[in-house]
């Protein structure tokens, strides 16, 4: 047999499965047990110019008719339009999938899982987070035979590669992110990375397969970095820690009892001695805890045309070998679900990194103490400095507290904000990983 592979989109990364698929032809057919044939790439305009050289005759403009003879469809356009409906279309009549779009995967893939369900195909997206890293596939592979308690992860290099320069430079963060935009990291308009969307969709693709439930863009807490300061860091390089912004996904329970998944993306301090904290520049890596194979990390370069087309052939390789073995008459078990909800923000378990500016005068810490008291919650360290914002007379106080639940946190804070001798509540930061 022959597997048909039609590609749409080529791009910087469509460019390069298409160089992989034609000049490793041989090399790829024995590691399916049966040749992969580029069949066309569909394209907007087959005579643009691009960084590799492929031959004319295998562009078309007729995505359908490419989609409708295929075994294989990778989906490398992009956006939720016509890739949502090119996707459908190859699952409901049995053509598998591999795609990239965690834009669109975040917003339908709940129907296009039932699309795949319905037509017997599979539909997978290894590319969608965290490039090259191969995260997904031992998720879904390797720890099905474990229980996932958490995934946490930096899934977005360009907002690594700017609290990575605010970290070892100083810079203020409109700085660091003109630095990412000049080299090419971010983009002119960054809003997707800064604020986070980028790495909530990553976020809700991890939860989904590590808790074998469909978790949906809006189940995702989503808070970016832009409002992380040079003082923020300065702070917690002077606690010995380091901010990153993290996808995290763990096993919890609500305030009745019941067990559920959080799902979250949020600027968080790390203590310098966790392997996260040592990722730099614009890599991604994720950080696994599971019940027996322990602590897991999977790091390596989140972006770029070889690095994301690798991750495309390793989901093109697997369903090939599905494919053949099924055609040779054996048969491929799938992992059983262990589903799960979705819990909110504020049953979320972490812990608070507070800095204040207070009057200095007696009383203040009395007063501050009785509201954690009041709301269930613990300090774990507490440090008064001299404030250069508060003016004369005020006191800089950093606290951090025990791990709680989000919602006696944020209530916390929020009454702490009132008091009369607390002038400013000049940063709240999750903190992980202690």
């Amino acid at each position: 047999m022959t597997v048909k592979v039609a590609l749409l989109g080529c791009g910087n990364v469509g460019s390069q499965v298409a160089r992989i698929l034609l000049e490793q032809s041989d090399e790829l057919a024995a590691r399916v047990g049966a040749p992969l044939e580029l069949t066309g790439i569909a394209v907007r305009n087959p005579d643009a110019a691009r960084d590799v050289e492929l031959p004319r005759e295998i562009f078309t403009t007729d995505a359908h008719a490419l989609v409708d003879g295929a075994d294989i469809v990778i989906e490398l356009i992009g956006g939720l339009e016509p890739a949502g409906e090119y996707i459908e279309r190859a699952l409901r009549r049995g053509a598998s999938v591999v795609t990239g779009n965690k834009a669109l995967l975040a917003a339908r893939l709940p129907e296009l899982t039932e699309a795949a369900e319905a037509g017997g195909a599979q539909l997978l997206y290894e590319a969608a987070v965290a490039g090259a890293i191969p995260i997904l596939r031992p998720i879904r592979e390797s720890l099905a035979g474990d229980d996932i308690t958490k995934v946490m992860g930096i899934v977005n290099g360009t907002t690594n590669y700017i609290l990575d320069a605010m970290d070892t430079s100083g810079a203020q963060f409109d700085q660091a992110l003109a630095d990412a935009q000049r080299l090419g990291y971010a983009e002119a308009d960054p809003t997707a990375d800064v604020e986070g969307h980028d790495a909530a969709a990553k976020a809700a693709l991890l939860a989904s397969l590590a808790f074998h439930t469909t978790f949906a863009l809006e189940n995702v807490h989503c808070e970016g970095i832009t409002s992380i300061s040079a003082e923020d860091v300065a702070a917690a390089e002077d606690a010995g820690m380091v901010i990153k912004l993290l996808a995290i996904a763990e096993r919890g329970t609500d305030s009745a009892g019941d067990e559920g998944i959080s799902v979250r993306v949020h600027p968080t301090l790390l203590p310098r001695e966790h392997p996260l904290a040592a990722v730099r520049g614009a890599f991604n890596a994720v950080f696994v805890e599971a019940e027996n194979a322990g602590e897991l990390m999977f790091y390596g370069q989140g972006a770029g045309g070889a690095p994301t087309a690798s991750a495309v052939m390793g989901d093109v390789v697997s369903i090939g070998r599905t494919r053949a073995t099924q055609a040779a008459g054996g048969s491929v078990a799938e992992p059983q679900p262990r589903p799960s909800r979705p819990l909110g923000i504020a049953d979320a378990a972490t812990s608070y990194a507070l800095s204040l500016d207070v009057s200095d005068e007696t009383g203040v810490l009395a007063e501050i103490a009785g509201i954690v008291a009041r709301h269930g919650v613990s300090i774990e360290t507490m440090r008064q400095t001299a404030s250069a914002e508060g003016g004369a007379g005020s006191a800089r106080l950093r606290i951090i507290t025990h791990v709680g639940r989000e919602a006696a946190l944020a209530a916390t804070v929020a009454d702490i904000e009132q008091l009369p001798v607390v002038k400013a509540v000049s940063s709240v930061v999750r903190v992980e990983g202690k």
